[in-house]
C-alpha cells in the first residue's frame, strides 16, 4: 500500500483520498500519476484483500476497483465494501475492460456507484472522479 501526501481539497478545505484496487502495476502507476497531478491523495492496493483492509483502515473518499482482480474479483470486493457500515456510503467505481452487454448492470448490481471503461481517458478521469465525489457529499 502506498499513500501519497499531496492532497486535493474542495472549497472548504476538505481533502480527498482515492483508493485504487488494481493488480496491474502499470495501471496503478498511470492512475496514480493522473490523480496525483490533480491533487488527490492515492492509496493503492494490489488485490481484494489488501483493498478491503485499506478501505477499512484508511476510509477513502472514493474507491476505484478493477473488476478483473485475481482470486477475489472486483464485484465481490464491491459487495464486501458496501456491507461495511462505515464504508456503505463511500462511492465505489468499477474500472474495467469488460465491455460486454450486461457488464455495467452487473457492476451496478454488485453495489458499484459507477462504471468506467478501460482504456481510461486520462483527460476525462479527473472530472469523472470529481462528479462521483460531488454526488457523495
Amino acid at each position: 500500500m502506498t499513500v501519497l501526501p499531496y492532497r486535493r481539497t474542495n472549497l472548504v478545505g476538505r481533502s480527498f483520498t482515492v483508493l485504487y484496487v488494481e493488480d496491474d502495476p502499470e495501471s496503478r502507476l498511470l492512475i496514480r500519476r493522473v490523480l496525483q497531478a490533480e491533487g488527490y491523495a492515492v492509496i493503492e492496493a494490489k488485490d481484494a484483500a489488501d483493498g478491503l483492509a485499506s478501505a477499512t483502515e484508511q476510509r477513502p473518499d472514493l474507491i476505484l476497483i478493477d473488476i478483473n482482480l485475481p482470486e477475489v474479483d472486483g464485484l465481490t470486493l464491491a459487495r464486501q465494501i458496501k456491507s461495511v457500515p462505515d464504508l456503505a456510503s463511500t462511492p465505489v467505481v468499477a474500472l474495467t475492460a469488460n465491455v460486454m452487454r450486461g457488464d455495467r448492470e452487473r457492476s451496478l448490481g454488485a453495489g458499484c456507484d459507477g462504471y468506467i471503461q478501460k482504456p481510461i481517458d486520462v483527460d476525462l478521469l479527473p472530472r469523472q472522479i470529481s462528479q462521483y465525489l460531488r454526488s457523495k457529499g
